[in-house]
C-alpha cells in the first residue's frame, strides 16, 4: 500500500501516523484523494494541533470516520491558522 500516492495539504505535509491510518482504510483513502489540497490541509492541521498523544490518535480516528461519512472538512474546526488569509 506504500506505493499508493497520498498527497498532503497546501501548507502541511502528510504525517506518518495519519498516512498509515489512511492506507489501512480504503474508503477513507479514496475520499482523501478526492478532496482538495486545502481540505487535506485542514485535516492535517487539526491532527497536528493536538497537544496530547491520546487526542492526536482520536483525531486520526475521527478523520477516517469523517472521510468515510463523506465530510470534506474536519467537524468543529475553525480552520488552519497557518494558511495565509487572502482578501482581508
Amino acid at each position: 500500500m506504500s506505493s499508493v500516492r497520498m498527497p498532503g495539504g497546501v501548507v502541511h505535509t502528510l504525517p506518518t501516523d495519519l498516512r498509515a491510518a489512511l492506507a489501512a482504510n480504503a474508503t477513507a483513502l479514496a475520499a482523501w484523494q478526492d478532496i482538495t489540497p486545502l481540505a487535506r490541509n485542514e485535516f492535517i492541521c487539526w491532527v497536528e494541533d493536538a497537544k496530547q498523544a491520546a487526542t492526536r490518535q482520536r483525531r486520526i480516528r475521527r478523520t477516517q470516520e469523517e472521510l468515510e461519512e463523506g465530510r470534506r472538512r474536519p467537524c468543529c474546526w475553525p480552520g488552519c491558522k497557518h494558511r495565509e488569509r487572502t482578501g482581508s
